[in-house]
């Protein structure tokens, strides 16, 4: 009788630090507030962006909305308000951090160092870095964008990666930063830039809803190869099992793929045109072994 009780004694203990420990967490604070804050963007179509009015769109922000649907529903709420937060490339991260925003659901890349800061859900984007150019130009490779002017936007890694490439070696360039993906379009679109260096969805999706798409392209090697996700506070695994499990459950009954198309190939607004990029193979693999790798590991 000791015995049994000195077992149940352990089990409880075991069970109340599990409890506790998720009821300092993200779900605990969700319940206890009955609303739930979402990092979005404003223009990083079609993962995230806006459509005006406070009103927020894409693959991952529908893909956040069925999560957090998922956790109202475990949390046994009648409601749960979703707050959306707009967030740039620079604030992001710290937002997330301090727990001013409890999910991020944009165009973040999952890579080492962030991940000593932030925890990611399970990857659903894979992107490559690549230029967008007007068409109208003869720029085909890194190699011609030397001494030209070289857009992207302040906060991300695009242009590191350019730099770092081993055809770049040699290559003079100046940059000019966008405060945002929409300001850093607007400088090629208004020829203060010769190319844009960004993830090659977030450049379709520009292009896509341009005035005039056909007057630009996307070109060059690819310069990186970077896996996307939900991003959210480090260090709470119940609150990114709830979020993982959503994702794999989707996975599964075929909503995942459904999802990517109604996205990436049909017609999206406001302009109701298609970004038209299929799923890559990278992805594809990662889907079928779902995990929260580090762009480091793409590249190994």
């Amino acid at each position: 009788m000791n015995k049994l009780a000195l077992t149940l004694s352990v089990a409880a203990t075991v069970f109340a630090g599990a409890a506790f420990a998720q009821d300092t967490g993200t779900l605990k604070k969700i319940k206890d507030s009955g609303k739930i804050v979402m990092g979005v963007r404003d223009s990083s179509s079609p993962l995230s962006y806006t459509l005006g009015g406070g009103k927020y769109a894409g693959f991952h922000v529908e893909l956040c909305e069925k999560a957090i649907e998922s956790i109202k529903n475990q949390l046994k709420l009648p409601k749960l308000e979703i707050q959306y937060m707009p967030v740039t490339s620079q604030n992001r991260i710290p937002l997330t951090e301090n727990g001013t925003v409890d999910i991020e659901c944009g165009s973040t890349t999952n890579n080492a160092t962030r991940q000593k800061q932030v925890a990611f859900a399970y990857t659903t984007y894979i992107t490559e870095v690549r230029t967008a150019v007007k068409a109208s130009s003869n720029i085909t490779s890194i190699a011609q964008l030397k001494d030209r002017s070289v857009a992207t936007t302040t906060g991300t890694t695009s242009v590191q990666h350019l730099r770092k490439h081993e055809r770049a070696k040699g290559i003079d360039f100046k940059e000019i930063f966008g405060k945002d993906h929409a300001d850093a379009f607007l400088l090629l679109e208004s020829g203060r830039a010769e190319a844009f260096v960004m993830d090659d969805n977030i450049l379709a999706g520009l292009i896509a809803t341009a005035k005039n798409p056909a007057d630009f392209r996307i070109v060059g090697e690819v310069l990186s190869v970077e896996p996307i996700a939900i991003m959210m506070r480090k260090d709470d695994p119940a609150f990114k099992k709830a979020v993982d499990g959503t994702i794999a459950a989707m996975v599964k009954s075929g909503e995942f793929e459904k999802l990517y198309t109604k996205w990436f190939m049909a017609p999206i607004p406001p302009r109701n045109t298609s970004v038209n990029l299929p799923m890559g193979a990278t992805l594809k693999a990662a889907i079928a072994d779902l995990n929260d790798k580090p762009m480091e590991a793409y590249a190994k």
